[in-house]
């Protein structure tokens, strides 16, 4: 087996490695649930290497996340439900009927994508894929039948929030502006000091996430997305804790000897130099 260019090669050393007999044994044992942890770590160091702005990680990294994805047809084609070439018609058929004005005939193009066609082409795939579904024999409604079940678990819990939230907001059931929500943060400060006071973890635990919640739906009346604000402030943590571990080593100190009042004053200096 040699490296190439080629697609086909990658599909055929994942088939190697799922080979019953001959294959890797971690990669045998392996199933859609065990390998989706992965495939999300892989989608953030995607956007890692972009954030960092080098593109050499970032072919290794897309690499890693096109493995993924054959990984998941491998075991589709095993169970007998698709393959990697289902998966790219799917997509380039997506793609074809969802830009009429790119691929669409000469009218269609000059005429450029209309106000309400995006929804109209969704609203289409989306009756083609419930026919589909109770053609198999299966639930047509795959994501729930709730308003609100088509916004993917998997997501990260704030982006998650943001997307819930920004749903409900389409049919009414919204804040009509940000002010009142610092009321509903100042609120649920005061239940989580309660269940703090009391000591229960469950209703700490419960309290904590509608303090969250609250938040999120802050940032977004502000128009800030909390993932994105979120990940500004941890760069900056990270920025000025490291300063911290360089001054400590610059003293001939570390991280494990000195004190939380020596690290305190180098984090206040951190704030001012950077």
């Amino acid at each position: 087996m040699t490296p190439s260019k080629d697609i086909s090669r990658l599909i055929e050393i994942m088939a190697a490695l799922r080979a019953p007999k001959t294959g890797c044994p971690w990669d045998i044992e392996q199933d859609f649930s065990t390998i989706a942890p992965y495939t999300i770590e892989e989608a953030y160091e995607v956007a890692d290497a972009i954030a960092r702005g080098d593109l050499d990680d970032l072919r290794d990294e897309l690499g890693d996340l096109l493995l993924q994805v054959v990984y998941h047809a491998q075991m589709a084609e095993e169970a007998g439900e698709f393959a990697f070439p289902d998966v790219v018609q799917a997509i380039t058929t997506k793609m074809i009927r969802r830009h009429p004005h790119v691929f669409g005939d000469e009218e269609a193009r000059s005429a450029g994508m209309a106000k309400g066609m995006w929804e109209k082409i969704k609203a289409e795939e989306k009756t083609e894929k419930r026919q589909a579904r109770l053609a198999r024999g299966l639930d047509p409604e795959d994501n729930g039948k709730g308003f609100l079940d088509s916004v993917p678990v998997a997501l990260p819990a704030l982006t998650r929030a943001l997307k819930l939230q920004e749903k409900a907001a389409r049919v009414g059931f919204d804040w009509s502006e940000a002010a009142p929500i610092l009321d509903k943060i100042e609120e649920e400060i005061g239940e989580l000091r309660e269940a703090l006071t009391k000591g229960e973890t469950a209703s700490i635990k419960d309290e904590f996430g509608d303090m969250l919640f609250a938040v999120v739906n802050l940032g977004r009346h502000l128009k800030l997305d909390s993932e994105a604000a979120l990940s500004g402030t941890n760069e900056k943590f990270r920025s000025r804790f490291h300063y911290v571990e360089q001054a400590l080593e610059k003293s001939g100190s570390t991280l494990d000897k000195a004190a939380l009042a020596e690290m305190e004053a180098l984090w206040q200096e951190a704030k001012t130099a950077k």
